[in-house]
């Protein structure tokens, strides 16, 4: 195929990605009361899961940390457009989500016909582990990340006469960034693969740039999280783990590649 050909190639598996996502916000835009009650504003409210099992696990050595019955901010809306826009974006953020296997199927259609047969087959389960990775991360970025966030940036005050009144968009836009991130973050292991596959990584560079890497993690989560070193920890923790991940798939892929190169020599 010519460049060309490639970029109409290209063309036609984003206009189709673009549907499913497109689609999949339509139905969410119309369940908007499950999207904004129940899922946005869900980390908001004092009987999340989240905030349950850390009052119960610090009750249980003797402190009431996030054990509250409200917490002490309000969101407001500010502008004419404010909560049609909140709607719309929010609904084509859950589209992407929702769509995220497809769109990875649409992106593994158009990269596998480079590939070479036993290539395609060593990544069989690409898709799957891709969405399932995913998925995680939006899970941990919603269940963890985004309620210590909105806990510690919701009760923080410079003085008791500033009183917090949050935009509907800043607020929203803590609970994407928070899901979305860590959902892109538990792709690590997937990129190492394909890093591995071409050459530009090996497990010796790795392991020799972990305390690196510890470094950047422990930066990043003190970053999205309270400057508490708990919610830093159970941020990091994870994300170590999937280095570590990584590291053990990139041995796998060079020890294959070192065999393969073996039986042709």
């Amino acid at each position: 195929m010519s460049f060309l050909d490639h970029l109409e190639e290209l063309r036609w598996h984003l206009i189709k990605s673009t549907m499913a996502i497109m689609i999949l916000a339509t139905v969410a835009f119309i369940f908007k009361d499950i999207i904004f009650d129940v899922i946005i504003f869900g980390p908001k409210k004092a009987d999340f899961p989240t905030y349950r099992f850390l009052c119960k696990s610090a009750q249980a050595i003797g402190f009431d940390s996030f054990c509250f019955s409200e917490l002490p901010f309000r969101v407001q809306s500010r502008t004419m457009a404010g909560q049609f826009s909140a709607h719309i974006w929010t609904s084509i953020t859950a589209g992407f989500i929702l769509a995220f296997p497809y769109v990875i199927y649409e992106f593994w259609k158009f990269v596998s016909p480079g590939l070479h047969k036993n290539e395609r087959s060593n990544a069989r389960g690409f898709i799957i582990v891709a969405s399932l990775l995913f998925f995680l991360g939006v899970l941990f970025g919603y269940y963890v990340v985004t309620p210590l966030s909105i806990n510690f940036l919701g009760t923080y005050q410079v003085s008791e006469q500033v009183f917090n009144d949050f935009d509907l968009s800043s607020y929203i836009g803590l609970v994407r960034a928070c899901a979305l991130s860590s959902g892109l973050i538990f792709q690590l292991p997937i990129i190492i693969f394909f890093l591995t596959k071409i050459g530009l990584v090996t497990p010796q560079f790795l392991r020799k740039y972990r305390k690196f890497a510890l470094v950047i993690v422990l930066i990043v989560s003190a970053v999205i999280t309270p400057p508490d070193i708990a919610s830093q920890v159970i941020v990091a923790i994870p994300v170590l783990i999937l280095y570590e991940v990584s590291i053990f798939i990139s041995a796998r892929i060079i020890k294959k590649q070192n065999k393969k190169a073996k039986a042709h020599g």
